[in-house]
């Protein structure tokens, strides 16, 4: 469900809260493997299932990069600002990878907006702590201090 924010100021009225919590995705190893060929990181633990298998984790892991590649996704699907003509990712200040997501998982994220402040010109840069769990899993696959600027809404 996404949240719709009618100005900055009902942005910044949110934080410190959990705004969202994202639907499950899966991650599959057709996934996995498109990234290991964009990225140029094919080590085995992520595109060898058979030899994948004996090793660590049982099966083949997603790429913790490819995890964090999801970030823009799951915040497409949890919040909206009425009238920003562009929203950008401006970096990242802290990331985590406490657990492996294996080949076929399920993950979502919890989005928790730690701070907001204006940026010039016209915009807010928004602190974001984004917590991404596995169905099942114990502990998270990705904690992560995104910051995302957003231009063109109202401030009030």
């Amino acid at each position: 469900m996404t949240k719709t924010f009618r100005s900055y100021s009902e942005v910044t009225a949110s934080i410190g809260q959990e705004v969202a919590v994202t639907d499950w995705i899966e991650l599959t190893q057709a996934q996995i493997d498109l990234f290991a060929q964009a990225t140029g990181d094919h080590q085995w633990i992520h595109t060898d299932p058979a030899r994948a298998a004996a090793g660590p984790f049982g099966s083949t892991i997603a790429h913790g990069f490819l995890t964090l590649s999801l970030l823009p996704r799951f915040m497409e699907q949890t919040f909206d600002i009425e009238g920003a003509q562009m929203g950008v990712n401006y970096g990242l200040n802290r990331v985590r990878f406490p657990a492996p997501v294996p080949a076929g998982s399920r993950v979502r994220a919890r989005l928790v907006l730690a701070a907001a402040e204006p940026v010039e010109p016209g915009g807010l840069q928004m602190t974001w702590e984004v917590t991404v769990e596995r169905e099942g899993g114990d502990k998270p696959v990705c904690v992560a201090e995104a910051l995302v600027r957003s231009y063109g809404a109202a401030a009030a």
